[in-house]
Formats: structure tokens, C-alpha cells, sequence
């Protein structure tokens, strides 16, 4: 069962509630409704990412347990925070990480999603805890026309 409450409208954020599941599909089309198509597919698979280490390796796809994601769009910035009730996770808290640190050194899958998620995005955070990480993509700045005096 998916649960959405809110359309974000100016500082306002949206809600979208959801099992634990890897059939983001409906999810990640609600997710994007509001995007410029040009991001949107670069978006879709951040998103991707960020619900799959949620509801897999936060709550372990277990359906009693729900991930949670808010999101916004805040002075040309698209924000999503997404929550889930997992034991946590602890990623490195350096503040500028070269994403290509997070590939692994085999040929595992592990580390891919983050490395994805720090190339994608321009802003990659989790709580202290390690249940929610927040996610921020900059839209292009449109130069304003000088006023002429």
C-alpha cells in the first residue's frame, strides 16, 4: 500500500509512504511527476537507488516496516528525504568524498548505489543514526537580465 499526502507547493513537502518492496515503479513515477523531463531519467535512477538500500538493506524487505520520503522543491533545489526502520547505516562522514571511494575493489555489486547516488546528486547526507538520508539536486541557474539604469 503506497500513502501520498501533500503536493509540495512552495515550501511545502509531499509525502509518499510505502512496504517495504522493490516495485518502486508507482513510487518513482510519483517521485518524478514534477520534474523537468531532462532530469528525469538521471533522477529516476538516483531514486532508484536511494529506495532500493532503504527497503533492502534498511528494513531488510520486511512488509510490516515502511520507508518513508518527503520531498520538495525549495529555491531551485529538489529535495528528497528518505526514512526507513532499519538498524542503521554508517556511511564516511568526510564532507567532500570522492564518489569513486565507494566503488568496490571486486567485481561485487556492493558500493555501486552509493557511488551513483554521489554522482548524481548534489548533496548527499544521512542522519547520525543512518535511517534517512537526505538527497538535493540544484536546478541550472538562469542568468537574471542586468537592469540597465
Amino acid at each position: 500500500m503506497i500513502t501520498i499526502s501533500l503536493r509540495p507547493v512552495g515550501r511545502n513537502w509531499g509525502t509518499i509512504s510505502f512496504a517495504s518492496t522493490l516495485y518502486l515503479c508507482p513510487i518513482l513515477d510519483l517521485l518524478l511527476a514534477e520534474i523537468p523531463v531532462k532530469l528525469q531519467a538521471e533522477l529516476r535512477l538516483g531514486l532508484q537507488e536511494a529506495l532500493v538500500n532503504a527497503a533492502k538493506h534498511g528494513n531488510n524487505l520486511d512488509p510490516s516496516k515502511r520507508v518513508l520520503v518527503r520531498f520538495s522543491l525549495i529555491d531551485n533545489q529538489y529535495w528528497w528525504i528518505i526514512s526507513d526502520q532499519g538498524r542503521g547505516f554508517s556511511p564516511c562522514s568526510a564532507g567532500d568524498i570522492d564518489p569513486e571511494e565507494y566503488l568496490p575493489p571486486d567485481e561485487s555489486e556492493s558500493g555501486r548505489g552509493l557511488c551513483i547516488l554521489h554522482q548524481i546528486f548534489d548533496q548527499v547526507e544521512w542522519n547520525r543514526k543512518g535511517t534517512e538520508l537526505r538527497l538535493c539536486k540544484q536546478l541550472e541557474h538562469r542568468p537574471r537580465l542586468a537592469l540597465r539604469r
